[in-house]
């Protein structure tokens, strides 16, 4: 049998399908049919609602070296599973309970409904760091003023020739302050604090970013980032999963109150979610689809909506999920339609 190249669907998707696989088998083995249920739902809906993640993940991706691409499927994908959907919430918990991390872990062992509410209270920071986090983002990528390609021309246009370097995050900040001075909102200074966490931890890791990527190109001659500049796109992309998946671990508990349950469900997903990123970038995707990193930003702003729209009303995350995958579809759609043009117009 002939090897398979690097970038072979199968080579790139085989360890997340033997994981889930193998998973899937210990927990409807030990667990039953109804907890193989629920870890199934899990996976889905992390798969399905982070789909643009893994558009923006491409993006950032390609720019790295291949050590720093398996950096983030390896240790990544450690950091999304046990840092991200099990220790975060739990060091969440005891600091905005006031409990030692010793009774939080004993919580979700033996009292996981008050866990959940104990999560849940925390809302409102958790809420108001990824959406104005996610809110950064967006705004930034539609007011780039160096963008080529447009998508929807009567939103974009507009708003990249009114552009300034500043403005991004000045539009994001009068929007924060906003929502914290809104009377509706059961914890201003909770949502300012976190939410301008959220801004300057954004505009850091840019940043960095950007100055590590600009001295190894002048110093080096680099095209793809390695070293510390590779070292921050990684940071950078940690950052993005945590702001994407906040809210997914509340929810997953409408669906199960089991901690370990939700950690496997929703870790899985993760690993999901990288295996197609690192195919998305194999496959220079987002170069065959040009409009479908708009659709991802898009889709980033409606969930940064309904983050922030969180802080007030319950506003169900799957909402948001919808609206993105219909909107990403349509990014397709418009790409592919773009292409059959462009490859039908006669040659000058």
């Amino acid at each position: 049998m002939p090897r398979l190249k690097r970038d072979h669907p199968l080579r790139i998707f085989f360890i997340s399908g033997l994981i889930t696989l193998l998973s899937l088998a210990a927990i409807g083995g030990y667990l039953g049919p109804s907890a193989l249920f629920i870890a199934t739902v899990l996976i889905l809906v992390e798969v399905t609602f982070s789909f643009e993640n893994a558009i923006i993940n491409a993006k950032v991706l390609s720019t790295v070296s291949e050590f720093w691409r398996k950096i983030f499927i390896t240790v990544g994908i450690l950091i999304a599973v046990v840092g991200m959907r099990l220790v975060f919430p739990i060091v969440i918990v005891a600091i905005t309970a006031g409990l030692p991390m010793d009774q939080v872990i004993s919580l979700t062992i033996n009292n996981p409904d008050k866990y959940a509410h104990e999560l849940e209270e925390a809302h409102v920071p958790i809420a108001a760091f990824g959406g104005m986090f996610l809110l950064m983002l967006c705004l930034h990528f539609f007011f780039d003023s160096n963008r080529k390609v447009h998508w929807i021309n009567i939103i974009e246009k507009p708003m990249q020739d009114m552009s300034r370097w500043w403005l991004y995050s000045a539009v994001s900040f009068a929007i924060l302050v906003f929502i914290s001075m809104l009377p509706g909102n059961p914890a201003p200074n909770e949502t300012f604090m976190a939410g301008l966490l959220g801004l300057v931890t954004y505009v850091a890791m840019r940043g960095l970013t950007h100055f590590f990527s600009r001295h190894q190109s002048t110093h080096k001659g680099a095209a793809l980032k390695t070293g510390a500049a590779g070292f921050t796109a990684f940071l950078y992309l940690e950052v993005l999963d945590a702001s994407f998946s906040f809210d997914g671990v509340i929810e997953a508990f409408a669906v199960t109150k089991d901690v370990l349950l939700i950690a496997i469900g929703l870790g899985i997903g993760a690993l999901w979610v990288r295996s197609l990123t690192i195919f998305m970038v194999e496959h220079r995707v987002l170069h065959a689809y040009r409009f479908l990193e708009h659709g991802a930003h898009y889709t980033i702003g409606v969930l940064a909506t309904v983050m922030l729209t969180g802080i007030f009303f319950d506003v169900p995350e799957i909402a948001a999920g919808v609206v993105g995958l219909m909107i990403v579809g349509a990014s397709i759609i418009s790409s592919l339609r773009a292409s059959k043009q462009s490859k039908n117009l006669p040659l000058a």
